[in-house]
């Protein structure tokens, strides 16, 4: 079963983000056609064409290689200045001119009798910029709308009183010892917690009748009982257990009030001797559903977090190589390939980040949701960026000609004309070369050493 689960997982995510892709196109699709220009593909995914139909001009269709999707519209690059419209000329001399001069061969070759008024180069500025901006925002009402149901629906995760087990240690091993690190156990005592049948996922109700309102009780109960039986009430599986367990006498890190270890002048962790039951614990949580006034400020905080993690990526891509190279440890917060997401959406479905989702079904789906709405997230702010070939780069170059159309007008020069984006083509291959490199780098590193959120 967990088998299975996993791969539901995967396969949830994967057809997530293939209809987030191809709802992404639609986003430049509609407003596009409803311009008036032509538009004679539409397809999710690259490589070889897997499946298409052709309705009326324009055929749609599935591609081999699904990270990622196109429109195809006529004209997207003008005629070289000073040439007449429909004009094809020979290529350059030069490697960059010539494929610049390719590509606006290519775009003019689809333009056909008639089709003059629908290239896309001829559209006013403010509607190449709704075109383009089309496909982010469809990415961001998909994330807008994933986010206000998992809100509304499920609820955020709120702390609840008492403390739940997460792990429990095999022997008792002194915090001075090599082993507490190593989890090596050959010639130690069983701990009480494992004599007394704690398990992990029990909730702590009370030790020796008091009860346990906080991770922190768990310690200030445990630690003077050293040498006596006390009492444990345990919660496993919606029944209440008691327990008997004898705290021993051991070496302890001395915590602060937040329970970290407190160092001493040597910066190492001081101790004491108190009695160790052998448990770790965190805090309890339930989701509380929210009002919809709530959306609102976890659509920000989610937006704002996302926007933070893209611009560190590049320094990020560092410890990636470190990891998939030379054996260095993954963060948590290293970015992701698909692969990675993936990975992640299918241990979730198989109970494998419980602590991190919460044990039920339900909470492991909901997971999803918001792992799937993360991403749209991602997907709107990415393709934000002012760059070709993303679309931020065709906003900024149609911004750039509306500015420069405004600054002739008021200066009285003569209209400056469109803005030749295919000069920045060479920009758009780097772009495209390095986003390319990363993702290899990525898939890569999430396949020889993947994040891990459960530890």
């Amino acid at each position: 079963m967990t088998t299975i689960a996993f791969v539901l997982g995967v396969l949830f995510m994967a057809l997530g983000l293939a209809l987030s892709i191809a709802l992404h196109e639609v986003g430049h699709l509609v407003p596009a056609k409803r311009f008036g220009v032509r538009v004679t593909q539409y397809m999710v995914g690259f490589g070889p064409t897997v499946w298409s139909r052709r309705r009326g001009e324009t055929e749609y269709g599935l591609k081999a290689v699904p990270l990622g999707g196109y429109i195809r519209m006529i004209g997207m690059f003008p005629p070289r200045p000073g040439d007449p419209e429909g004009t094809l000329r020979a290529s350059s001399t030069g490697r960059f001119s010539q494929l610049v001069d390719e590509a606006r061969t290519a775009s003019l070759e689809e333009v056909g009798p008639g089709d003059h008024d629908r290239v896309f180069y001829r559209l006013p500025v403010w509607k190449k910029v709704v075109v383009m901006l089309g496909g982010p925002t469809m990415n961001l009402l998909i994330g807008v709308v994933l986010l206000t149901v998992l809100l509304t629906a499920h609820g955020v995760p709120t702390p609840q009183p008492g403390a739940v087990v997460a792990s429990v240690s095999q022997c008792v091993v002194p915090a001075t010892d090599a082993a507490a690190t190593t989890g090596q156990c050959a010639g130690k005592p069983p701990t009480p917690a494992v004599a007394a049948g704690i398990q992990p996922g029990d909730r702590l109700v009370s030790i020796d009748g008091t009860p346990v309102r906080d991770i922190r009780d768990v310690g200030d109960l445990v630690r003077p009982a050293a040498g006596r039986t006390v009492d444990i009430v345990v919660e496993r599986d919606g029944r209440r257990l008691t327990v008997q367990a004898e705290p021993i006498r051991n070496q302890l890190a001395v915590l602060d009030d937040a329970g970290n270890p407190v160092l001493d002048a040597s910066g190492r962790p001081r101790t004491t001797e108190a009695g160790f039951l052998g448990v770790t614990t965190r805090q309890p949580f339930a989701y509380v559903p929210q009002p919809l006034s709530a959306v609102p400020p976890y659509l920000w905080a989610g937006v704002s977090n996302t926007a933070l993690a893209l611009v560190h990526v590049p320094e990020r891509m560092a410890g990636v190589w470190n990891a998939a190279f030379g054996g260095g440890e993954r963060q948590v917060d290293s970015p992701m390939s698909v692969v990675g997401v993936g990975r992640v959406a299918g241990e979730a479905s198989a109970g494998r980040l419980d602590a991190l989702t919460g044990g039920s079904p339900a909470d492991r789906f909901w997971f999803l949701v918001s792992l799937l709405a993360s991403l749209n997230l991602m997907l709107f702010l990415f393709n934000l960026v002012p760059l070709l070939p993303l679309d931020g780069g065709h906003v900024a170059g149609a911004l750039w000609e509306g500015t420069k159309r405004q600054w002739a007008k008021l200066r009285g020069a003569p209209d400056p004309g469109f803005v030749d984006v295919a000069k920045a083509l060479p920009v758009a291959y780097s772009v495209a070369f390095v986003l390319i490199g990363m993702s290899a780098l990525l898939i890569y590193a999430d396949l020889v050493n993947p994040i891990k959120l459960g530890g």
